[in-house]
């Protein structure tokens, strides 16, 4: 796998992220995760402003990985790459973001789930795809039936992930690394519970030091 992907496999998860006041919760959130142990971020454009909180983690952690998810039209590439994204999510495979993401050089995961999506992605050459909703479209099982056709791909699988199924899925070696919004949660986030975050951080990243070392 190329640097990035090697780096955000050793870490092992990605916090999926939603922030709603990133003139607030960036920072601290950025320090949280990073103090945690797990220093890599995916911050999703279902809300407003994404592009400003992937700007201000980059700037308050310049150590951390920092991507955007739910990431639907060239527009939102572009304000992503502008603010310093290091990596590009979409839920689905969109060759129109593929051949942006190439255009600006950026990493690129598509969200697939099928066997036509997983063809679709072939051509491009990625070693790592997003699997996504993971749990909901047959979590585990489905990702081993799918490596049997498609064994050049490594998965971040995205959707339903949590404490108590992570070791499942990172024991796994089909899986680079998983995404998950469980250890930044809204209320969390809102509340300003920086150290509640940080201790699921850790607790998941026992985890991954567990099952990888």
């Amino acid at each position: 796998m190329n640097q990035l992907n090697e780096a955000i496999a050793k870490i092992g998860v990605v916090p999926v992220i939603k922030l709603n006041n990133p003139e607030r919760d960036a920072a601290p959130l950025a320090k949280a995760l990073c103090e945690g142990g797990l220093p890599v971020a995916e911050v999703t454009f279902r809300a407003a402003g994404a592009d400003k909180a992937i700007k201000i983690m980059k700037e308050t952690c310049p150590e951390m990985i920092v991507g955007a998810g739910t990431v639907l039209t060239e527009a939102q590439v572009q304000a992503a790459v502008d603010a310093g994204a290091q990596f590009i999510v979409s839920p689905g495979f969109s060759a129109v973001l593929a051949d942006k993401c190439a255009e600006l050089n950026i990493q690129y995961f598509p969200g697939v789930t099928t066997p036509t999506e997983y063809q679709m992605a072939l051509p491009y050459g990625y070693e790592v795809v997003k699997f996504f909703p993971a749990e909901q479209s047959g979590g585990l099982a489905k990702i081993k039936a799918m490596n049997a056709p498609f064994p050049m791909f490594k998965v971040m699988p995205t959707g339903g992930i949590s404490l108590k199924n992570l070791e499942e899925y990172l024991s796994c070696p089909i899986i680079a690394a998983c995404g998950g919004s469980y250890m930044v949660k809204a209320d969390d986030i809102e509340n300003g519970n920086w150290d509640k975050i940080k201790e699921l951080c850790r607790q998941s990243r026992e985890i991954v030091d567990r099952i990888r070392g």
